[in-house]
């Protein structure tokens, strides 16, 4: 299911077999929430090398239905999408008020953003519409705290989180579908080894670090990560949620993750902020109007290669839909552009050097 390749330090390569094909590591996916990514067509996704996208399981269930998409052959023909696929469980709405209304022991508490109904969404729910949805690897239900919470709270959120994660393998019934628990605990160090080894004793496909990447310091971020890390068993994936910034993936996975998944390169893109190798730049301001230069002129992605700064800036200023469109393909190439290169590194034994020169030149720091 999986296996490591090259290891450098605690960087690390290697491939997720899935029903759907072998997923080399580290790679990112595109998040399609909705059965779509954003701005950016299948086609164009496999021609920059997308392994894999993330939709949500909950929400897909809301609309338009998780019959209609069983009527349509499942998940990956309803979007036209051949390559792997992860569902989330739906936990991560915990951390949004116009969805989340409680949580108890049973599951948690929704309010539709459709037509405002409120429902419980149990472990069993979430696991039964993944198994139907047909993903590649389904999510457990976790408890999602959001950043800031009391410690009684997260103690709580643990508590959920483990026994919702074995009624989650209790339900799971897709022998073709892995499953991947997540682990909980804030960033207080104490939860976080507890959730993380308690997930870890269950035996699960893989395992996610959750509950991180929603405005905590990226220091104690990385610490949670690097913690995370060292009780995870070496023979399983590990997959950081949330996180897309290309440095702090670099970093990441210098840690020893192995898959990231965030919404940063699309929705940063509709903002007009691009990705390039000295940096992100907000294309959209006034200054690149007289700049007709490619994007970066490092990165090869079809966008630099056709496209100049001043063409993409009017774009974007005059609110041309087209304008998104472009910048949101040039971040994604950029990202898994940025994945392809990491993962040369470590089967190179390059990898520490690569790090040290991307995240010095992307930050523009002498520090890095």
């Amino acid at each position: 299911m999986f296996k490591l390749d090259a290891e450098q330090d605690n960087a690390r390569a290697g491939i997720l077999k899935t029903a759907h094909g072998r997923l080399k590591t580290p790679f990112f996916m595109a998040v399609a929430t909705k059965g779509a990514v954003k701005y950016a067509e299948p086609s164009e996704l496999y021609s920059m090398g997308t392994q894999a996208l993330i939709s949500n399981a909950y929400l897909l269930w809301l609309n338009p239905g998780i019959k209609v998409i069983e009527k349509a052959g499942g998940l990956h023909k309803y979007m036209n999408w051949k390559k792997g696929s992860f569902t989330d469980s739906g936990g991560f709405q915990m951390i949004r008020e116009s969805f989340f209304l409680s949580v108890r022991d049973q599951g948690v508490k929704f309010r539709s953003p459709f037509d405002g109904k409120s429902h419980i969404f149990t472990p069993e729910d979430s696991i039964e519409m993944q198994n139907r949805l047909g993903s590649d690897v389904a999510m457990v239900l976790d408890d999602v705290p959001p950043w800031g919470s009391s410690k009684e709270r997260i103690i709580q959120s643990v508590k959920n989180t483990t026994a919702w994660a074995k009624r989650c393998a209790d339900t799971h019934s897709n022998s073709r579908q892995l499953m991947f628990a997540i682990s909980q605990g804030g960033t207080y160090t104490d939860l976080r080894k507890k959730s993380t080894q308690q997930l870890a004793d269950l035996d699960f496909d893989g395992y996610g670090i959750g509950g991180l990447c929603f405005g905590e310091p990226i220091p104690l971020m990385n610490r949670m990560v690097r913690l995370s890390s060292k009780i995870l068993p070496r023979e399983k994936p590990r997959y950081l949620m949330g996180v897309g910034s290309p440095a702090e993936i670099v970093e990441a996975v210098a840690m020893g993750v192995d898959i990231f998944d965030s919404v940063f390169p699309t929705r940063n893109a509709r903002h007009g902020c691009v990705f390039t190798h000295d940096g992100p730049i907000s294309i959209d301001k006034k200054r690149y109007l007289d700049d007709y230069t490619p994007i970066d002129l490092d990165c090869n992605c079809r966008i630099c290669r056709e496209y100049t700064k001043s063409y993409i800036c009017h774009l974007l200023r005059s609110k041309e839909p087209t304008g998104m469109k472009l910048v949101t393909v040039h971040n994604l190439s950029f990202i898994q552009d940025l994945m392809r290169n990491i993962r040369l590194a470590i089967t190179e034994e390059k990898f520490e050097r690569f790090r040290k020169d991307f995240v010095k030149r992307y930050r523009g720091r002498s520090n890095a």
